[in-house]
C-alpha cells in the first residue's frame, strides 16, 4: 500500500506542555505510524464517520459534506440546512444511528441563526443516491430538526456540538457557553455550556434530570461545561466521556454522569487568556472534579476509544487530538483512572477530529491538511 505524506516514530513524550495534572512517562512504543492521505483539499474537517460500505462520511466546518471513498475522489453531498459560516461556527459533527443498516439515520449537527444571532442546531436526516451509476450524486432527504438551542448575541465561538450514542440508544450532545461565561453555564433555565441526552427521534427522555425543575431546559444532561469537542461511548464501562477547552490552562477530560455539576467557570484550573484570575477556587462541593487535566492548555478536540486489533499498543486507550501542540495522545486508563499519557505521533498540525471506523482503522482530521487513515507501519489493508 503506498503511504502518503508523514511518517513520525513514536516516543517522544510529552515535552513542552510544562506541568500536567498527573505524572507522566517517556513513550515505550516500539513501533511508528504513518498517516495516509484520504483526502487532502478538506480545509476543517470537523466530523468523520463511516458507512457500511466503508466510504467516509466528512463535515467541513466551512460547510461542506463529503461523502469520502476510501480511494477515490470525494462527492459533495447536497441538501444541507441553512447553515452559518461564521469564526468557529458551520458544519460541525456527524454520526451514524447505532442502527444505521436499518433505519438510515444520519445525525448532523451546525450553527444555526443569522450572523448576529446563533447558536447549535442538531438534525437528522438520510442519504440518497441521484443520478446513474456512471454520474452520481448524493443528498440528505427527510431532514428532521431534533434540537435547536437559543440563538444568543454573544459572538461566533463555543458551539461544543460533538455527538454520541450510548447502548441503551441514547442521543448526546454537547453546546458550549458560546462566549457567555458567566451566564449560561449554571443556569439550567438557558442553553448552552451543557451536555444533552435525547431519544433518537428527539424526545427528551422522561427521566432526564431536569424534567420537573422549573424553567429547565429539559434536554439537559450536565452542566457546568465550557466547550466540549471530544464525546466518546466508553466500550468497557458504557459510560459517555467528554473532554472540553478550558481557558489559558484548565482543559479538562470528564467522566459525564447524570445531573451533575461540572463546575464552569466557578472552580478551573484555569486563568484567563490575559493571565488574570477569574476564581480562586479549584474545588467545591457538589461540583464535580475532572479525571485528569492539562495545564497548559493542550486545546484537546476529537476522541475515540480504540478497540481495534490493528493498534495493539493503543487497543484499550484512549486516543486525544491536540490543536495547539499539533499531536495525537494517548491517554492509557486503569479503569475510571488515567495511568499515564504518551505522545503517539508530533508535528501534524492542529488535530480537529478522531474516528474508528468499522473497517478497524483510526481515521484523522487535520486542520488545513485534511483526513487520514492511521496505519500501523508495515501493515497492509
Amino acid at each position: 500500500m503506498k503511504k502518503a505524506l508523514l511518517t513520525v516514530l513514536t516516543g517522544l513524550g510529552l515535552s513542552g506542555l510544562g506541568f500536567i495534572s498527573m505524572a507522566l512517562s517517556v513513550s515505550a512504543y516500539a513501533s511508528s505510524y504513518e498517516l495516509e492521505a484520504i483526502n487532502t483539499d478538506i480545509a476543517i474537517p470537523w466530523g468523520i464517520t463511516q458507512l457500511p460500505n466503508r466510504d467516509l462520511l466528512v463535515t467541513d466546518r466551512q460547510g461542506d459534506l463529503y461523502l469520502q471513498p476510501t480511494k477515490g475522489e470525494a462527492v459533495k453531498v447536497t441538501g444541507l440546512p441553512n447553515i452559518v459560516v461564521k469564526r468557529q461556527g458551520g458544519l460541525l459533527d456527524v454520526v451514524l444511528h447505532p442502527n444505521y443498516q436499518e433505519n438510515g439515520w444520519i445525525y448532523i449537527s451546525y450553527s444555526a441563526g443569522t450572523e448576529d444571532k446563533l447558536n447549535t442546531a442538531l438534525i437528522r436526516a438520510k442519504l440518497q443516491q441521484t443520478g446513474s451509476d456512471s454520474d452520481s450524486g448524493y443528498e440528505l432527504i427527510n431532514i428532521e430538526p431534533l434540537y435547536t438551542a437559543d440563538k444568543y448575541e454573544s459572538g461566533a465561538v463555543h458551539f461544543g456540538s460533538r455527538i454520541a450514542f450510548d447502548r441503551q440508544g441514547y442521543l448526546y450532545f454537547s453546546i458550549g457557553d458560546r462566549g457567555m461565561r458567566d451566564v449560561n453555564p449554571q443556569d439550567i433555565s438557558r442553553d448552552s455550556g451543557k451536555i444533552y441526552r435525547l431519544h433518537d427521534d428527539g424526545r427528551v427522555p422522561k427521566d432526564n434530570p431536569f424534567v420537573d425543575a422549573k424553567n429547565a431546559k429539559t434536554a439537559i444532561y450536565s452542566y457546568g461545561h465550557r466547550n466540549s469537542q471530544g464525546l466518546a461511548l466508553n466500550p468497557h464501562t458504557q459510560a459517555i466521556w467528554a473532554h472540553e477547552h478550558g481557558p489559558k490552562g484548565g482543559d479538562e477530560l470528564n467522566i459525564i454522569q447524570k445531573g451533575k455539576n461540572y463546575g464552569w467557570p466557578v472552580i478551573s484550573y484555569g486563568v484567563n487568556y490575559s493571565g488574570s484570575s477569574f476564581t480562586d477556587l479549584t474545588k467545591k462541593e457538589g461540583m464535580e472534579q475532572p479525571i485528569t487535566y492539562w495545564v497548559p492548555s493542550i486545546a484537546p478536540s476529537g476522541m475515540t476509544f480504540v478497540t481495534s486489533e490493528r493498534y495493539p499498543e493503543l487497543n484499550g486507550n484512549l486516543l486525544i487530538g491536540s490543536l495547539k501542540f499539533a499531536k495525537l495522545i494517548v491517554v492509557h486508563l486503569d479503569g475510571n483512572q488515567v495511568s499515564k499519557q504518551e505522545d503517539v505521533m508530533e508535528n501534524l498540525g492542529r488535530v480537529r477530529s478522531i474516528f474508528q471506523g468499522h473497517d478497524g482503522y483510526v481515521y484523522i482530521g487535520i486542520d488545513g491538511r485534511g483526513v487520514f487513515r492511521l496505519i500501523p507501519d508495515g501493515a497492509a489493508d
